[in-house]
């Protein structure tokens, strides 16, 4: 009895995907786009490795004891590794390593892929490319407001229009604040509260107001476990919540020092806004991201058009970026302050909004094909080869085994506009047979009989050498 041999599947990982031409050069354009806006506004470009030691990336995105948890991980001799999950903490440890030696502030940002070991969704791969742009050592608020233009200019430049999208900022002070004059406490208590402020977006105000309280039930009849604050705070937090500027904040009865920082810090990124001539913002007090290490001024930028999913379904995206300021993050490495603050954009996710609009014009650069009618005429071939080649045009010669019409459909499947057939009579005369495939194609439909093929002359050409260019850059 033969023994079945298992075969290794072909299909992906959750969350991973593979990318074909026209999406890669398509991102190529956007980090072209993004390189160019940064340059504009005085960054250094920076390169950290994948990987790192788990302790130097810190658990900030796994709330778990296991270091594999929310991170792909492994041990290498007494030490974990682990891919980075972002491109902050590796900065932090990069600062520490050469801070006697880097300009105050350090503006730098980095293009690179992080990993993710968490459930995906549309436009949320494990794997994904991610955009960074930070200041390292400063505590100006300037440079804050700073980075909400630079993002801002970045989508534009990148494809979005102004209203498009929105910068949504907060500060982690007012939250923080608020749960302290609640006298919210108890460290889970205050973190389960957070969680439920974030998701105002998705389950609305009664559903924060569950959150807040017992739990809340979804749809699929999940249970969320609740904060159980008492109904008073329940109601303040229902009230910051619901306020809708600088105005109403202040209007809040909050008299805890953190909360009036907060507040301070916000009106002067606002003014700074104006310096900048940037209007394209609004405060949102829901913003709350990065619980376990933003300190201070917090952004997103928001898309404001529809996107679809797979399905066709329109969904709720959430951000394509933002970021924050993260004071402490380098102190962890070196006991010496070092303020800090940055933004991220998720160069996959911005694409998967992108796509929706239908802007990107790809005209993918497909080879010019020469087919090989016999292996006797392989000079001429090259010689065809080496003129398109140095007239900067893509080219090949047919590398496969197969018979003339094999070669067509081999062209057809690469998209080649332009296959190059030359024999006996083009070698010996020093001619080009040059066949349009899309116009061949095109013709074929509305042919009948074989004198009807023999009036399709723009099809198919015949012409001297020298006069190659000129019919292919018709």
């Amino acid at each position: 009895m033969n023994k079945k041999i298992s075969k290794p599947p072909v299909d992906l990982p959750g969350g991973f995907i593979d990318r074909k031409e026209k999406e890669l050069v398509i991102r190529d354009f956007l980090i072209k786009q993004i390189k160019e806006v940064m340059t504009k506004y005085g960054f250094e470009f920076l390169e950290t490795p994948s990987f790192e030691y788990t302790e130097s990336l810190g658990k900030f995105l796994p709330d778990k004891d296991r270091p594999s948890e929310g991170v792909f991980s492994f041990e290498d001799g007494k030490k974990w590794l682990s891919l980075r999950y972002d491109l902050t903490a590796p900065l932090a440890r990069f600062t520490a390593k050469n801070f006697d030696n880097l300009s105050r502030p350090f503006k730098r940002y980095q293009v690179g892929t992080v990993w993710r070991n968490e459930k995906p969704g549309p436009g949320r791969f494990r794997e994904f490319l991610q955009f960074d742009a930070d200041y390292v050592g400063t505590n100006n608020l300037l440079a804050d407001s700073e980075l909400c233009v630079l993002i801002s200019e970045i989508l534009e430049k990148c494809g979005l229009a102004n209203n498009e999208f929105s910068i949504k900022i907060s500060n982690r002070k007012l939250s923080k604040g608020l749960l302290e004059d609640l006298e919210i406490k108890d460290q889970d208590q205050q973190s389960t509260s957070l969680r439920a402020i974030d998701k105002l977006d998705r389950v609305g105000i009664d559903g924060v107001k569950l959150l807040l309280g017992k739990g809340r039930k979804d749809k699929s009849g999940d249970f969320t476990e609740g904060a159980k604050l008492e109904d008073k705070q329940i109601s303040k937090i229902i009230e910051f919540l619901n306020s809708k500027g600088l105005d109403q904040l202040e209007k809040i009865e909050c008299n805890n020092q953190l909360f009036q920082e907060g507040i301070s810090e916000l009106k002067q990124i606002v003014k700074n806004f104006k310096f900048f001539k940037f209007n394209n913002f609004k405060i949102d007090p829901a913003v709350v991201r990065g619980l376990e290490y933003y300190t201070g001024p917090i952004f997103e930028a928001e898309l404001t058009f529809k996107v679809k999913n797979e399905k066709g379904l329109d969904i709720e995206f959430g951000s394509i970026g933002g970021g924050g300021r993260y004071d402490d993050l380098v102190k962890r490495f070196k006991n010496q302050d070092c303020p800090a603050t940055g933004i991220s954009i998720g160069l996959d996710r911005l694409m998967y909004a992108l796509s929706q609009k239908n802007i990107f014009d790809f005209d993918q650069k497909c080879p010019v094909l020469i087919c090989v009618l016999d292996n006797k005429f392989m000079d001429y071939y090259f010689k065809i080869l080496n003129f398109l080649r140095s007239n900067n045009i893509n080219s090949e010669i047919y590398t496969g085994s197969s018979n003339f019409k094999a070669q067509l459909k081999y062209a057809d499947k690469r998209g080649c506009k332009y296959v190059i057939i030359c024999g006996e009579d083009e070698v010996s005369k020093e001619l080009i047979t040059l066949k349009n495939l899309i116009i061949g194609s095109r013709v074929s439909e509305d042919i009948q009989s074989r004198e009807d093929w023999k009036k399709s002359k723009d099809a198919q050409k015949t012409f001297a050498f020298s006069d190659l260019l000129k019919e292919i850059k018709k």
